[in-house]
This record gives structure tokens, C-alpha cells and sequence, in this order.
């Protein structure tokens, strides 16, 4: 119920449960009462009490039964500690297959859609070594880098996480289904701050990226631009304390002047799996 109200943020639900308590009583209260609280506007208020949202949950959850569909909340224990730990954690986390994964050993792969033949390769590399080391990967599941990632670290019979930045009902990219498909048959899982229904809109994918970061021991960027919606996710790792990797590249390719930075900048550089064992 809480995940379809938009706007409603971490800070804002603890306000509440300081207030009232459970869960139950505040799905219980009136909207002058929710409003009584602070950061409580109106328009969040209405959509607390409105009768579609709570339709919406209820057909949500005979979705989630036929398709095994778990949620899990930041006050469960089955949710992540070092998630938990992030700037505005997601108040709940939606996963279909190994929900202990969340808590294990991963490591994120990350890099462009529109990736060279190099960063495929690069991606593979790192995916299927590292996992065979016993890392757990974690990527986006989307095209090019996160894509050659989860590709990877299956060949290695690995397990591996797609963080979504749409509901689950709504896998993207869709020519991505069948290897969701594997994920979940190798006792990987898919995961999404997003409720069902939730299309893959753009600014999903920048909140969806903190997640990325959080479940992770470290992050490695394989490829990325100048201007890339990779950097944002290393904006959150930093942020979060994670140790940043960058594979060095070619200094006329576009898809290598990000990651080439990264390294003037700070970013651990490596070339091949080994060299992150070593810092790690």
C-alpha cells in the first residue's frame, strides 16, 4: 500500500509510526488525522485514503501469490542492512527468486546501453570471473553492459540480481524477458523499489541506481560516457563509502572517456578480475 503512495518518503512513514505506532493504524486513519502530521500534504493524504490505490493493492497482491512475488519492508529483517543504511532507503523492496541474495557478498557491474564490442567483452570477463570467486553480481538489466553482466555471471553458473526501475509486471527492456527467466531458474532474483503497474519511466532509473550501489561491497564501471547515467551510480556508491572501479579504455572511444576519468579522478583501475580480489 505504502510503495503506491507517491511522494511519501522514508522520513515522512517514520513520522507516522513515531506517531501511530503500526502499519494497521495508520491504513486506518482519516485524512485530517494524516495530515495532523508533518510533511503530510494534502495530496499525499488523499492518496492514502483513496479507494483505487487500496483497489490496486488488492489485485496487486493476487499477482504477487499467482507469480511469487514477495515484498519485504525496511522494518522487516529480511530486508538489507547495508541497504537500509543508503540515503532514503526504498520503503519496500519487491523480489521474485532468492530473496538471500540481498544480504550476501555482491559486487555491481555497470556501464553504457550502447556499448562497444570491447565493453561486451569486458563485461563477460569480469561477470564470470568474479562470480566464479564468489561474488554475487548485481546489475540493471539493461541493454549493452548490464545486460553482457547478468549474461556472464550465468555462464559461470553464478547468481546474479536485476534491479528494475519498473514494476515487476513490467520487464524492460522486453527482448530482456528470457533472461529474466534464467535469473530466476539459477536462483538469481529480479528486484524493484516499484509496484506492480509501474512502467519503466526515465526518472525511475536514477533512484533505481541507489539500489545498485547499496546492495553492493563495491561497484565496477566496465564502460561509460561523459555524460553517461552510469556516473550517477557512481555518484551513489561514493556517497554510500563503496570502493569505485573503472576498466581503463581506448582514449579515442566515446564509451571510454567516463571510465577514464573515473580513474583521473580517483577510480581504482583494473584489468582483469584479480585486481579487484586484491582491494577487496
Amino acid at each position: 500500500w505504502l510503495s503506491y503512495i507517491k511522494n511519501l518518503g522514508i522520513k515522512k512513514l517514520i513520522k507516522l509510526i513515531q506517531k501511530y505506532e503500526t502499519l494497521e493504524n495508520i491504513y486506518k486513519l482519516s485524512k485530517d488525522k494524516l495530515m495532523e502530521t508533518s510533511g503530510i500534504s494534502e495530496t499525499i493524504a488523499n492518496n492514502m485514503i483513496d479507494k483505487k490505490v487500496r483497489n490496486n493493492v488488492d489485485n496487486a497482491l493476487k499477482y504477487m501469490k499467482q507469480n511469487n512475488i514477495n515484498v519485504i519492508s525496511v522494518f522487516d529483517d529480511d530486508y538489507p542492512q547495508m541497504l537500509k543504511e543508503i540515503y532514503a532507503p526504498p520503503i519496500c523492496l519487491y523480489i521474485k527468486g532468492n530473496l538471500q541474495l540481498l544480504k550476501m557478498q555482491n559486487i555491481s557491474l555497470i556501464g553504457c546501453r550502447k556499448c562497444s564490442q570491447y565493453g561486451k567483452k569486458t563485461a563477460y570477463y569480469f561477470s564470470y570471473n568474479l562470480s566464479k570467486a564468489g561474488f554475487n553480481i548485481v546489475s540493471g538489466l539493461a541493454r549493452g553492459i548490464d545486460s553482457y553482466s547478468h549474461i556472464g555471471c550465468l555462464a559461470a553458473k553464478g547468481k546474479t540480481i536485476a534491479v528494475m526501475g519498473s514494476g515487476l509486471d513490467n520487464i524492460y527492456p522486453k527482448e530482456n524477458e528470457q533472461l529474466v527467466n534464467e535469473i530466476i531458474k539459477q536462483n538469481g532474483a529480479i528486484i524493484t523499489q516499484y509496484p506492480l503497474g509501474t512502467k519503466p519511466e526515465k526518472n525511475n532509473f536514477p533512484a533505481r541506481n541507489r539500489i545498485i550501489s547499496g546492495l553492493s561491497k563495491a561497484v565496477l564501471v566496465i564502460e561509460a560516457r561523459a555524460k553517461s547515467g552510469t556516473l550517477i551510480t557512481v555518484d551513489f556508491a561514493l556517497e554510500q563509502g563503496k570502493d569505485v572501479f573503472a576498466v581503463p579504455g581506448n582514449i579515442n572511444s566515446a564509451n571510454s572517456v567516463g571510465t577514464n576519468e573515473l580513474i583521473k579522478q580517483g577510480a581504482i583501475p583494473v584489468c582483469n578480475y584479480k585486481d579487484i580480489l586484491d582491494n577487496i
